[in-house]
């Protein structure tokens, strides 16, 4: 099987977070979430949009920055798999635990959160190994 390009990795672990995340949710909604919450300017609502969203713009953007440092600097790789997955868990103290939601949501959106840490693991260990590949060519 051939090697994926950097950006297939970014690609399927952004694509993998949003499906992952918007079955929790579906789940979490089944359940009886309601997924409303008071904010500054109201009530509000985080719903199947916003779950892939904030899913998928954190993820991409970490990711393609990992893609694009990886080959320059060597210490990229193992600072993302430490800050990655703990950027993933204290957002869910600082964007989900301090909110009005109920149960259930919270708790849906906590798992949304946790289900990114194994997803960054997997990618940036694979972005690391694809630039490690690429490096030894480039040398031989």
């Amino acid at each position: 099987m051939a090697e994926l390009s950097r950006a297939a990795i970014v690609a399927l672990a952004v694509v993998g977070a949003v499906v992952v995340n918007l079955v929790v949710y579906a789940v979490g909604r089944a359940a009886g979430g309601t997924f409303r919450f008071t904010a500054a300017g109201g009530p509000a609502e985080a719903d199947a949009v916003t779950v892939a969203a904030f899913s998928a713009l954190p993820l991409l953007v970490g990711l393609t920055a990992v893609a694009l440092l990886a080959p320059r600097a060597g210490w990229v790789v193992p600072a993302a798999s430490v800050v990655g997955p703990a950027l993933a868990v204290l957002t869910i103290v600082l964007m989900t635990l301090p909110t009005d939601l109920d149960a259930t949501s919270k708790t849906t959106l906590a798992l949304c959160h946790l289900t990114l840490v194994p997803i960054i693991v997997v990618a940036v260990t694979a972005l690391g190994r694809r630039t490690r590949s690429v490096a030894g060519r480039v040398a031989t």
